[in-house]
């Protein structure tokens, strides 16, 4: 099995990123240089404000009316102070100093106790401080008390500041230790990932299975990194099913055809095993939903996503071929995404099962899809949310496709331009309401059977219009969507529902 590694970035990526990274730069120097400038400005201000404060310290409660806007300006600038510490330190790598981080929270307790000396202040009605006039010795002793309590108080503060720094700079080293672990984890797995022995793919893939389900709490972005590493390894090339040999083959050429099919079935059992642990986990309330999945241009040659749901994130399938085997999506529920896309998608051998899926909530693009020799069963399959469902310039040439009980009355449905040429499709007892938003504008029916039989609804916009310019016998309608003979309307199937087929 030979695998390719993924196309290098285009340059324009590259340089657009750099532009991005120095336009970061100048804008971080510039907000640090208009924060340094704050820092001085409220520096300076508070200086000059509080300065002539000193001689009138005593006469703070009963202030005059000179002096109320040097205490507006102290407010001021200790903002502007504090704004410009702000922006310094903001998204700052290394860490505030710790003398500064004490000296901050002591401004933080002299403010609150400043703020409740106040309050208490005012619900005792504002009385007037009157100074004594003389100190004595119980006088001097109450000062020395609660001047030791302010000392113990501020040395209370900075241990809990010293410990809740301790306890910080602990949890920082234990969440880089969890990182490191876990980054060293994932870069053994992926290694395993290019092995050239499949049972060392398969422990590969396993290990990231795990460190998806064990990523740290609140780092959803790991488990999305190692979801969108399966899923590339689902959309890399590979060598093909060795094909038949010739009946003159020798010993050597069957003894090589051997080993080279041996080596295709266990890569492929690399493949089956993510598929199917994506199934395992999206079947159970994991932190597997609500990701995106990306399986763009996959090929799928058996598989079982039977009765998983996904949610919330975005879904594609556009360019994925189903063939040589069956993949079951039975009673999967694809919910509250934005578009599940099968745009492209080349249905050419095997089964595909989509009985009783649930869309709902998101578009569901199956425009330029071919069906081609597979049989590809949507019965039961419901589209809620009124989002729109799309098959134009879908190509229906050979296989069987049952849309059978399919339930389009959710919203728009579009088959424009879809081409009927070979095969059957089956639209017995389907549900199209809302008249003009399903749509057969442009369809061709050129050859096989399509079968609406049993519908029920108004017939779809373009539908008699595509029929009667069709193949002769090819579409089967109902009798109430028949046109009328004596109008001119071409018969388009036989009268009897015999001809519909049992599924």
């Amino acid at each position: 099995m030979t695998t390719h590694p993924s196309p290098p970035r285009p340059p324009w990526r590259e340089r657009l990123k750099e532009r991005l990274t120095r336009l970061s730069e100048r804008l971080d120097r510039r907000r640090r240089g208009l924060s340094w400038t704050a820092v001085t400005a409220g520096g300076l201000g508070a200086a000059v404000a509080l300065w002539p404060l000193a001689t009138a310290v005593w006469d703070l409660l009963g202030l005059t009316n000179g002096q109320t806007w040097r205490v507006v300006a102290v407010g001021v600038c200790a903002l502007l102070l504090a704004a410009g510490v702000v922006g310094v330190n903001w998204k700052r790598i290394t860490p505030v100093r710790l003398v500064w981080l004490i000296l901050a929270t002591w401004t933080v307790a002299a403010g609150a106790v400043a703020a409740m000396t106040a309050l208490a202040w005012l619900v005792l009605d504002t009385p007037q401080w009157k100074p004594p006039g003389e100190l004595t010795p119980k006088d001097l002793d109450a000062i020395a008390t609660r001047a030791f309590a302010i000392v113990a108080g501020l040395g209370g503060v900075a241990l809990l500041v010293i410990a809740y720094r301790r306890q910080r700079t602990t949890e920082a080293g234990e969440e880089r230790e969890v990182s490191k672990l876990f980054t060293d984890t994932f870069d053994s797995a992926s290694d395993k990932l290019g092995s050239e022995h499949a049972a060392v793919r398969l422990a590969g893939v396993h290990a990231l299975a795990r460190l998806a389900d064990e990523a740290p709490e609140g780092r959803e972005d790991l488990v999305q990194m190692i979801i969108d590493v399966l899923c590339a390894y689902l959309r890399m090339p590979y060598a093909p099913a060795p094909g038949g040999l010739s009946v003159n083959a020798d010993d050597a050429q069957h003894e090589d055809h051997r080993a080279r099919t041996l080596e295709f079935a266990s890569f492929r059992e690399v493949r089956h095993t993510i598929i199917r642990i994506i199934g395992n986990r999206l079947r159970e309330p994991t932190r597997w939903r609500d990701k995106d999945y990306d399986f763009t241009g996959v090929a799928f040659d058996g598989g079982d996503l039977s009765g998983a749901q996904f949610t919330s994130g975005k879904v594609s399938f556009s360019g994925a071929t189903f063939t040589g085997a069956e993949v079951d999506f039975r009673r999967a529920k694809f919910i509250g995404g934005k578009k599940v896309s099968f745009k492209g998608a080349a249905f050419t051998g095997g089964d595909v099962y989509f009985n009783r899926v649930e869309f709902s909530g998101a578009e569901v693009d199956f425009s330029e899809a071919t069906f081609s020799g597979a049989t590809v069963d949507f019965g039961g399959v419901k589209f809620i949310g009124g989002k729109k469902v799309s098959f134009s310039g879908a190509a229906f040439t050979g296989g069987d496709v049952f849309l059978g009980g399919v339930d389009f009355s959710g919203g728009g449905v579009n088959f424009a331009g879809a081409a009927f040429t070979g095969g059957d499709v089956y639209l017995g007892r389907v549900k199209f309401a809302g008249g003009k938003k399903v749509s057969f504008k442009g369809a061709a029916f050129t050859g096989g059977k399509v079968n609406f039989q049993n519908a029920s609804g108004r017939p779809p916009n373009g539908l008699l219009e595509a029929v009667a310019t069709g193949a002769p016998g090819t579409v089967l309608l109902p009798d109430h969507w028949r046109p009328d003979p004596s109008e001119g309307g071409a018969d388009t199937g036989p009268e009897s529902p015999s001809d519909t087929p049992e599924h």
